[in-house]
């Protein structure tokens, strides 16, 4: 069993058909999932009036328990179901609930816990049901939303009604749903916990990133043993530079500018190589390459890029590399990863012909059709694999929303691909350094700082 996972509406429905035809039977099921959720609602409610609403399917079947396991637990428990149980489980639920049931709002209390619908629903709440919504969340201290909050988009994390309550907790229920780490509908879902009921791992499920766990180098190590890692330098001296920083601080033994020109502002620990690129990229020592940051667009930004493809290794693709990238441009069997914002995830599309609605599918559809590892970054930020692999990131500091950061990430990956890691795992170990790295610099950091501090958050993970 796995709580990383991350799984569609239709892949939760079958991993609990699993359980039911090992033997298990849907109010069983329903008992230990709404079971979870009710301890983790009543050490919240700490003995206050709670307020659960309920809906006709098993979203409210799971209401109906968490209330009876509640008012055992001594609290003092108003229940609310607007329309009758419409599935059997839900129906034996509320059998089992002996207490009066009101039908509309005006309830007040502590803790509000809305099982009206969960992750099943795909289209907008009824009116009367948004406006009960809207009548009894404010009138609670705390709101808790049992799976999904109601009118929520399970699959996309879409917003589906105009003025929905926020939620102080959000209890998912077997495993994540991709709406639990997707803007908007996230934004509304305040802390999130994973209540687990044996749900077992799905096969291609996406998978949350979490801590990587990474080591010390061996006794023996040297430099080169840890990785050579070849940045290629261009117009904009200064992105190149953030992301050799970065890069010297996420675990690569040698970090070396592959630059047209030497720049006063390089620290003496960073080595410059002014030579011709195709010469530098010789060096067979070196084990990846990052080409994009600070490049440029021109004629010689393209040949430049070029002679990346054709020679590295391996390459991290980032910033103005992405822009200058066309399909014939790169030579299949050598491992790549890029690293687009939004925009530039939008013209790597174009170029290659994808067309797909979301950035998750984006992101997807690229990876399959280009071959390289796609890690869109943004808020919502995204690793898709050729193979149909797919990471999500929790949510990052906010903070990192400022010039500069994406060529700290580009120089941590790199470095990571430096020391050995393929470009998925080391998408995924430098997006998590990247987000603990702004924690440790706390607020209004400058890219420089943020550099700094990847060096604390490598340290956390070994």
């Amino acid at each position: 069993m796995t709580s990383a996972q991350v799984l569609t509406a239709e892949q939760m429905r079958a991993a609990e058909q699993a359980l039911f035809d090992a033997g298990t039977s849907v109010s069983e099921l329903m008992e230990v999932a709404a079971g979870g959720a009710a301890e983790w609602i009543r050490r919240i409610a700490a003995g206050r009036t709670v307020t659960v609403l309920c809906g006709p399917g098993n979203n409210g079947g799971d209401g109906y328990v968490i209330a009876r396991r509640l008012r055992e637990a001594g609290n003092a428990v108003t229940l609310i179901a607007p329309l009758p149980p419409k599935t059997e489980a839900a129906r034996e639920a509320r059998a089992c609930w002996d207490g009066p049931v009101g039908t509309s709002g005006g309830a007040q209390g502590e803790v509000f816990v809305d099982c009206l619908f969960g992750s099943g629903l795909a289209r907008p709440l009824v009116a009367e049901h948004a406006l009960l919504l809207r009548d009894l969340a404010p009138r609670h201290r705390l709101c808790v939303a049992v799976d999904l909050p109601s009118g929520i988009a399970s699959d996309t994390g879409a917003v589906l009604n105009d003025r929905l309550p926020a939620f102080d907790l959000t209890l998912a229920l077997g495993a994540w749903k991709f709406a639990h780490w997707s803007l908007p509908g996230r934004a509304l879902m305040g802390q999130m916990r994973c209540v687990p009921i044996g749900i077992a791992a799905v096969k291609g499920a996406a998978q949350l990133i979490g801590r990587p766990r990474l080591f010390a180098p061996a006794a023996d190590s040297h430099k080169y043993r840890r990785g050579l890692l070849g940045i290629v330098a261009g117009a904009m001296p200064g992105a190149s530079l953030l992301a050799a920083s970065a890069a010297q601080r996420a675990g690569a033994g040698y970090v070396k500018l592959l630059a047209p020109l030497a720049d006063p502002r390089t620290p003496p620990d960073v080595v410059t190589d002014t030579g011709p690129l195709a010469g530098a990229l010789s060096d067979r020592r070196i084990a990846a390459v990052l080409v994009g940051p600070g490049l440029g667009r021109d004629a010689a930004a393209r040949e430049r890029l070029g002679e990346a493809l054709r020679t590295a290794p391996a390459l991290l693709l980032d910033a103005d590399a992405l822009v200058l990238l066309a399909p014939a441009m790169l030579l299949g069997g050598k491992p790549v990863l890029a690293t687009p914002h939004d925009g530039e995830l939008d013209a790597l599309c174009r170029a290659f012909g994808v067309i797909a609605e979301s950035r998750r599918d984006r992101a997807l559809a690229l990876a399959r059709v280009s071959g390289m590892v796609v890690l869109a970054k943004g808020p919502d930020t995204c690793i898709a694999a050729p193979d149909g692999r797919l990471a999500l990131a929790p949510p990052a500091p906010s903070w990192l929303s400022v010039a500069g950061t994406g060529d700290v990430l580009a120089g941590i990956a790199a470095s990571r691909m430096a020391g050995g890691a393929d470009p998925f795992t080391a998408g995924c170990e430098a997006v998590w350094l990247h987000a603990e790295a702004a924690r440790r610099a706390g607020p209004a950091f400058t890219p420089s700082q943020l550099a700094e501090a990847v060096c604390e958050a490598l340290a956390a993970s070994l």
